[in-house]
């Protein structure tokens, strides 16, 4: 192949990025756009730096030294990235690629100004735009100096910034090049950046302009604030004129230098609204999403140097027409706000009850439906703002926009207000009983009929199964149970309010409440380290970090028998959950077991034998004496006994059904092992068939694709690779609560006051108050607490249980009145808070914390 060094920009485009990187390609994409003006140049394409990397051998040691370097360890980074960019400076261009660039540099005008720009391969991409991380230089005036800078540019692939950039993106170093973009220098009178969607909000119906006089070093730099215009419509709907005491011009002889601005012309816009309305949807229209770009205002009008993706915007559900909708995020009601593999989503949408979006990795219920109606709009408000009230106080700042959710008639009944008793259904166990037994049935038939379906059979055995699936999560008896114990649980709390003046009783009424899946697990997990405990050879080799093979290493010590048997016994009942488990791809404790030892191991650390028959005691016991306490003073009421009568029998529903809340979910993930186990044996026949390179490739399919690959043995290589990196790119996105059509997303905020100055405010989930240090983990399988600690995570879901045992108090990110976080935490009486809003931002690990259980705050101590 003939190396090509100088191409065209106008010859450029997205296809040929690997040839002049993100920034030549787009600008090469923006020169063919009819009306859109792009200052003429040409690119040094990557087959140059490649000629010139090869003249220095000495680079590949050190970029293997930096492959291995901790992203956090900043003076190593700093070192060894400017060793090798040292190293690229001092190259010399050999003579012909330096005439190539002499050539195409005498097509601008030997002495023209020139901006000499960094163009790398991963740069602008949709899913990482690298802004920022490499060098340009402007005002560069002959070929020497231009030469000269095109060699820093190339040696700007390794800055600081942009080295430890690609390691928190997952990018190789040695997979990324470095074009270099050169052009006609603009000498504008005024500068800025258009955001064709609101970088803040996600809106994308509003565009942001920044500007400032001269060139955008200025308002880049911080030297100035910028006139900010807001754009709506085709008109300007907002603006903010800033004082710009200087701006930067370019030299006649080269370079750039700061001046003064007139103070009479300070306070002067930059841009007229005439001129703000006019950039940027024509340029947003070609490349088919927002755009974050830079313009220039010189004599003759707009010219655009650069456009890029804008990564950060949470992408918008598909919903096939134009009307306004409005979502609400399924991660934040489970629990899970990571994002999921596509087979993951497809799964979940197939066994879900409710049809559901997905976007950014996430999946979103629509609910513009039931926000019309009166009734159904109460009722959702109702339920939401019990369990979140960041979500209900979205949802109310989207309703106030008169214009935004159409009114429709009512459709229904909403649900019933809490402020009545619960609907009827008896305070019998048996009615648990069965739909347990019910449930365990189900998920027995499962396992054994799956066992004879492989390839095509296999897809629609699932199908089928998908249905049962529904069918089982849609049982108007488990429906009920659910909840009985849920309204029972808002009515204690509403009615000893209102009567006792008492907050949040029906946390210690629930202590202990019977058959709950989830905190029996915890429990359950003690019970495994008093196996354990006594046991030192066993003990001192899971403090040795073994592998995920360790079960069977363990017969083979001192009472290691006993010790493995007790483990296999725990992932028998309970090794189909994992961290975000509803996520099908994610890897359950039965795959991955070492994740449940650092909490056997502090279990063997912190407690004493017989800790959990003895906790769940102490919680029943204390359940009973608040509920004596509660109907006594209750009875000392005008009309007492009635009060008395209606608060025992709700104590006895919640008591009753609180437990079984967490037993459906339960029974979902049981189906998902079983079907995961399935779809891995498929996926084990296609790697040894020479389809698939390896089992875990099935997890960027979606279920149906996945069906058809089985068919035909054939599988699309590039399909896969794209959807890894767009969910590499889908952990940078926050989630949000509540989010628009349009691409906005609304953030609630708590309204109430009685919170100390500086408290970080939350939902209170589980009464209470506690001190003490704060354990920042991210990861359940990197935990290690110390009896007292308070743990401070993004969300927990059923699988953060085990570690609920051995701490004194939860605050997280993410939950909700009723998610299961606050449902064990009421369950082992720990005072928590959820909903801190970056909690493990604002917390730092080892800070002694005071969370007011009761109040939903958290206080930050010296």
């Amino acid at each position: 192949m003939i190396e090509q060094y100088v191409l065209d920009l106008q010859e450029a485009d997205g296809t040929q990025i690997a040839v002049v990187g993100g920034k030549g390609a787009q600008l090469g994409g923006l020169s063919r756009i009819e009306g859109i003006r792009v200052p003429g140049g040409f690119c040094v394409t990557t087959d140059a730096f490649r000629r010139i990397m090869a003249q220095a051998p000495s680079i590949d040691e050190r970029l293997d030294r930096l492959a291995r370097l901790d992203p956090d360890d900043r003076e190593a980074v700093r070192t060894l990235s400017a060793e090798i960019r040292r190293i690229i400076e001092g190259i010399v261009i050999p003579g012909d690629l330096a005439a190539a660039i002499t050539r195409a540099l005498a097509g601008l005008g030997e002495r023209a100004a020139c901006a000499v720009r960094s163009s790398a391969t991963a740069e602008d991409l949709p899913t990482a735009s690298f802004a920022g991380q490499q060098d340009t230089y402007l005002n560069i005036v002959g070929p020497a100096a231009v030469l000269r800078h095109v060699s820093r540019c190339w040696a700007s692939l390794f800055t600081e910034r942009a080295v430890t950039y690609r390691r928190h993106n997952g990018i190789d170093h040695r997979t990324v090049h470095m074009a270099v973009v050169v052009q006609r220098m603009v000498l504008p009178h005024a500068s800025g950046i258009l955001f064709t969607a609101d970088p803040v909000t996600g809106n994308r119906k509003v565009a942001t302009v920044d500007a400032g006089f001269g060139l955008g070093e200025a308002l880049v730099s911080g030297l100035v604030n910028p006139d900010v215009f807001t754009v709506r419509d085709g008109e300007v709907v907002a603006r903010a004129i800033a004082a710009k005491p200087c701006a930067v011009h370019a030299l006649p002889g080269g370079g750039t230098r700061e001046v003064a601005i007139d103070p009479q012309r300070q306070e002067q816009p930059a841009l007229t609204d005439a001129q703000a309305v006019r950039l940027g949807r024509r340029i947003e229209a070609h490349f088919g999403c927002p755009q974050d770009i830079e313009w220039c205002l010189a004599d003759d009008g707009f010219e655009i140097v650069q456009s890029r993706p804008i990564t950060t915007l949470f992408p918008v559900p598909e919903s096939g027409d134009r009307a306004n909708h409005v979502y609400l995020s399924v991660g934040h009601q489970q629990m899970m706000t990571d994002p999921m593999k596509p087979l993951g989503i497809s799964v979940w949408q197939l066994t879900a009850m409710a049809p559901m979006h997905e976007a950014g990795g996430r999946l979103f219920v629509d609910a513009t439906r039931r926000l019309a109606s009166p009734t159904s709009r109460a009722g959702l408000l109702d339920v939401v703002g019990r369990g979140d009230p960041l979500i209900r106080d979205a949802l109310e700042t989207v309703l106030a926009r008169d214009d935004f959710v159409p009114s429709l008639p009512d459709a229904g009944p909403g649900r019933p207000s809490a402020d009545g008793a619960p609907a009827a259904i008896g305070t019998d166990p048996a009615v648990v009983t069965e739909l347990i037994e019910r449930s365990r049935a189900s998920v027995a038939a499962l396992e054994r009929d799956i066992r004879t379906k492989s390839g095509p059979a296999l897809f629609d055995f699932l199908l089928e199964s998908f249905e049962e699936h529904k069918r089982a999560l849609g049982d108007p008896q488990s429906f009920r149970a659910v909840m009985a114990g849920m309204e029972a649980t808002w009515w204690l709390n509403d009615k000893l309010w209102e009567w006792l003046g008492e907050k949040n009783a029906a946390d210690t009424l629930t202590l202990s409440a019977p058959g709950n899946v989830t905190s029996e697990m915890g429990l359950a997990l003690l019970d495994v380290a008093d196996v354990i405990r006594p046991r030192p050879e066993v003990v001192a080799f899971l403090r040795g970090a073994p592998d995920d093979s360790f079960l069977d290493e363990l017969a083979k010590l001192a009472g290691g028998t006993e010790a493995r048997d007790a483990i296999e016994a725990y992932l028998d009942r309970y090794g189909m959950r994992c961290a975000g488990e509803i996520d099908i791809t994610r890897p359950r404790w039965r795959e991955r077991p070492t994740t449940l030892v650092p909490a056997i191991l502090d279990n063997v650390q912190n407690f004493e034998p017989g800790a959990a028959e003895r906790r769940f005691e102490q919680g029943r016991h204390r359940a009973r004496e608040k509920e004596h306490d509660v109907l006594s003073r209750l009875r000392a009421l005008p009309d007492g006994d009635r009060k008395a009568d209606e608060t025992k029998r709700m104590i006895d529903r919640v008591r009753t059904f609180i437990g079984y809340r967490e037993y459906p979910k339960y029974g979902i993930v049981s189906r998902y092992f079983i079907y995961k186990r399935a779809l891995l044996e498929e996926a084990g026949r296609l790697v040894r068939a020479g389809v698939l390179p390896e089992k875990e490739d099935i997890f960027y399919l979606t279920f149906q694709e996945l069906h058809d690959v089985v068919r035909s043995d054939r599988v699309d290589d590039r399909l896969v690779q794209q959807r890894k990196d767009a969910f590499r790119s889908y952990h940078a996105l926050t989630p949000p609560r509540v989010l628009t059509s349009d691409g906005e997303a609304v953030t609630g905020t708590y309204r109430r006051g009685g919170v100390p100055a500086g408290a970080l405010i939350g939902l209170p989930v589980s009464a209470g108050t506690v001190e003490g240090r704060a354990r920042v983990v991210l990861d359940m399988a990197q935990a290690d607490l110390e009896a007292g600690d308070i743990l401070v995570t993004t969300f927990t879901d059923p699988s953060w249980s085990p570690l609920f045992v051995g701490i004194a108090g939860l605050v997280t990110e993410v939950g909700g009145l009723m998610t299961h976080g606050a449902v064990i935490a009421r369950e082992y009486g720990l005072p928590a808070v959820v909903g801190v809003e970056q909690a493990t931002r604002l917390i730092r690990d080892g800070q002694r914390i005071r969370v007011h259980g009761t109040g939903g705050y958290v206080e930050i101590l010296p």
